[in-house]
Formats: C-alpha cells, structure tokens, sequence
C-alpha cells in the first residue's frame, strides 16, 4: 500500500510552473547592453549557453517538486491479518477392522471414510486434530496438532492387520476422551465412524461415553455400511481373491446412545455422497466465530525523493556556476 501522510503539501506543486513561468518571463524582459562590430561569431560560440540557459531553473524546478513530494511524506505500508479464535480440538476415531473392507461404499468403506475425512481436515481452521484408529485394540495414530499435513499422511497410511483384527469401539473412544483430558479448548469434540457392533475391549461404548461427558467432549458416532449385506474381498488360498456377502451389521442404538449421552448427533453413510454429507453437517455444526484484525504498518520513504531534490540543487548549481554561467 502507498500513501501520502500530509497529502494537502502535495498542493504546493501547483505554484512550481506558475513560479518558473514567471521567472522566464521577467528575464526575457531584460536586454544586454554590450555592444558588438559583428554578432554571428559571439551567436557561433555562445549558441549551446543561449541553448541551454534554461536548463537550471528546470532542474530547481525539479528539485523544488522533490522536495515537497518529500514533506507530503510518502509511505508504504504492509497490511498484516491478525486471527483471533479459540479453536477447537477434534480426534477422529476411525474403525480399520477387516470388515471394513466390505466394497457397498467405493472403493471399500475405509477408503471412502479416509478420502472424506481428509477433506474434512483440510477444510479446518486454527483447530487441532488427532487420530485414533481401532480394530480389536486401539491405538493413537497423531496426537493433537495444528499440523494438518502430518494428519493427513498418517491418516492415509490406516489399513487393516496395523493391530489384531475385531471392533473394540468403547476402547476407541475412551483412546480419544484420553487425548482431550488435558485440553484447555472450549470445545471439545470426537467424530467416531465404526461399521459393526462392539465386541472387544475392557471399555463399552456407553462407558466410554459417559467418560466423555464428565469432561466436556461432545461425540459425533457415524455408522458405515449400506442396509442388507454387502460384498467383502476374502483371499482364498486356491482360488485367489473372491467376494462373499455379509450381512451389515451396524449397532445403531448404541451408536444412538454414545451420541445422545455426550451432546451430539448420530448419522448413518450409506454410500460415498451421504457420508460427504455427514463430515460437511458436522463440520458446519463445529464452526467457531473467527474474530480477524485487520492493521497496517507503514514506513516512511520521504528520503528518497528528499534526496533526489538535493541532488538536483547541487546539479542545478553546479550547472549554472560552470558550463552554464550566464555572464551579468
């Protein structure tokens, strides 16, 4: 940005070529006096003086629009964005047990889910994330962060076979509430996505949700499966990789249940669209109110053309006392 701090000095410009005007004109009015046999000789030697004669009242010209420029004084200036927020930290618990495999949401309900949740990531502001994964154990994957890139790669790298297979949802929960313990944020959240019933762990899902609400953590539960069965890849020793059909099962009063407890909602994804649905609710639900402070620092850069009129005074008088000197 650039600006003039005393903008009405620049006025002053207006006088610079009615002075110089003025000027000419009254040493035009004034004639010589010396007399000569014969002109074109003195005209012949003289001619680049006569030429140049106005030379220094253009460069004081010159230097006198510098210098007022200078006490306008020009500024630049460097606009900054201050934010302030309180942000909110999310963990999100994602299921990799091998059911998760199943293909009713493309390519397979684990992709899907990471794809979604990625976005999901990447569209967040000034708020930590972590990530829990779980199967028949539970593990943290990235600890709370304002890293979203770290979040997003590791969160990519989830697969199945990382920890012993099963779906020990209440032992991901409680993983997750035990990374918000020590939070200091207003808000709390975990968004847990399984697509079975638990059936592992020393912690059941309701257990784990009451945990949650005596501290505060709202949970989000999403359950992942289309309704009847779906297909699963399963690797047979003769015949390679084949497809059965499984049954979707999908403990949805529970889920219910560790939602309605802690403050928050459950949904259900049956497909690729509707679980993008879901991640874009919460994440319009999970919106903090960003106060931004907009300021700008400005430097002052009347040294340049203060220089620049000085320089062109001493030209200007360098000029008229040498090559330029008109005789009285």
């Amino acid at each position: 940005m650039f600006r003039f701090e005393d903008p009405w000095v620049l006025g002053l410009l207006g006088l610079v070529p009615v002075a110089l005007a003025a000027r000419w004109w009254l040493a035009g009015r004034r004639s010589g006096t010396l007399k000569y046999s014969a002109v074109d000789a003195v005209l012949a030697s003289g001619s680049g003086q006569i030429n140049g004669r106005r030379v220094p009242g253009f460069l004081r010209g010159l230097a006198i629009c510098a210098l007022v420029v200078a006490a306008a004084r020009p500024q630049t200036g460097i606009t900054s964005e201050s934010v302030l927020t309180e942000g909110i930290d999310i963990v999100l618990v994602v299921d990799i047990s091998s059911s998760m495999l199943a293909e009713d949401l493309q390519p397979n309900r684990l992709e899907a889910a990471k794809a979604v949740a990625a976005q999901f990531v990447a569209g967040r502001r000034n708020d930590r994330i972590a990530l829990v994964a779980f199967a028949g154990e539970a593990f943290t994957q990235v600890p709370l962060t304002l890293d979203y890139s770290v979040v997003t790669s590791l969160l990519a790298e989830l697969d199945p076979g990382m920890v012993e297979d099963g779906t020990a949802v209440g032992m991901g929960l409680a993983t997750a509430v035990k990374r918000l313990q020590a939070s200091e944020a207003t808000s709390k959240v975990v968004i847990l996505l399984t697509d079975g019933r638990s059936n592992r762990g020393e912690i059941g899902p309701v257990t784990a949700a009451r945990t949650a609400e005596a501290l505060g953590v709202r949970v989000y539960t999403i359950g992942a499966g289309s309704r009847g069965t779906a297909p699963v890849p399963v690797d047979d020793p003769l015949r390679g990789r084949v497809y059965a059909n499984m049954r979707v099962d999908i403990d949805e009063e529970t889920l219910r249940e560790v939602a309605s407890v802690t403050g928050g909602q459950y949904f259900r994804a049956t497909d690729e669209q509707s679980l993008a649905e879901i991640y874009a609710e919460i994440d319009e639900l999970e919106r903090t109110e960003i106060e931004v402070e907009n300021f700008t620092q400005y430097a002052e850069q009347f040294p340049i053309p203060l220089g620049v009129g000085f320089i062109l005074l001493l030209l200007e008088l360098g000029l008229s006392q040498t090559v330029l000197r008109r005789l009285p």
